[in-house]
């Protein structure tokens, strides 16, 4: 098999083989009450400082009336505090309870391990070349999601 071939096997089966395994990975017993999506909604809020519904759902490429219901469903399950801004009070505010930093922190060792487990073995010339791939496919993305 060439390397082109090589390469579309091994990117198709990892982009599905990830998103099993990680939803395999980080929805344990403690966090079974959420998706993947959800999951990675927490991981958008972060830990530091509270951000508005649009920060993060530009950040996620998605409407903030899409994120607002999955917020509403992460609120009621007390993984997210929503506030208003003290500076603008028509300004919506999320962050993360404790149960939320609890699973931010839950996925954030699991993506840990993985990059570990990708870096091991690889020099440093080898893992420029593997960021600078990886930059490349993330451009592709970035464009093919425009064209969408």
């Amino acid at each position: 098999m060439d390397s082109f071939s090589t390469i579309n096997e091994v990117l198709v089966k990892l982009f599905n083989e990830i998103m099993d395994i990680e939803e395999k990975a980080i929805i344990t017993d403690e966090f079974k009450d959420i998706s993947n999506k959800d999951m990675h909604i927490i991981e958008a809020i972060g830990k530091e400082d509270p951000k508005s519904m649009s920060t993060v759902a530009k950040d996620l490429s998605v409407t903030v009336g899409t994120l607002t219901i999955a917020v509403n469903n992460l609120v009621k399950k007390g993984y997210v505090n929503r506030m208003r801004s003290e500076i603008d009070r028509r300004v919506v505010l999320i962050c993360l309870s404790e149960k939320g930093v609890r699973a931010y922190e839950h996925h954030e060792r699991f993506h840990n391990e993985m990059v570990k487990a990708t870096l091991e073995g690889l020099d440093e010339e080898q893992i420029e070349v593997l960021v600078q791939a990886l930059g490349n496919l993330r451009a592709f993305f970035k464009g093919y999601r425009k064209r969408g």
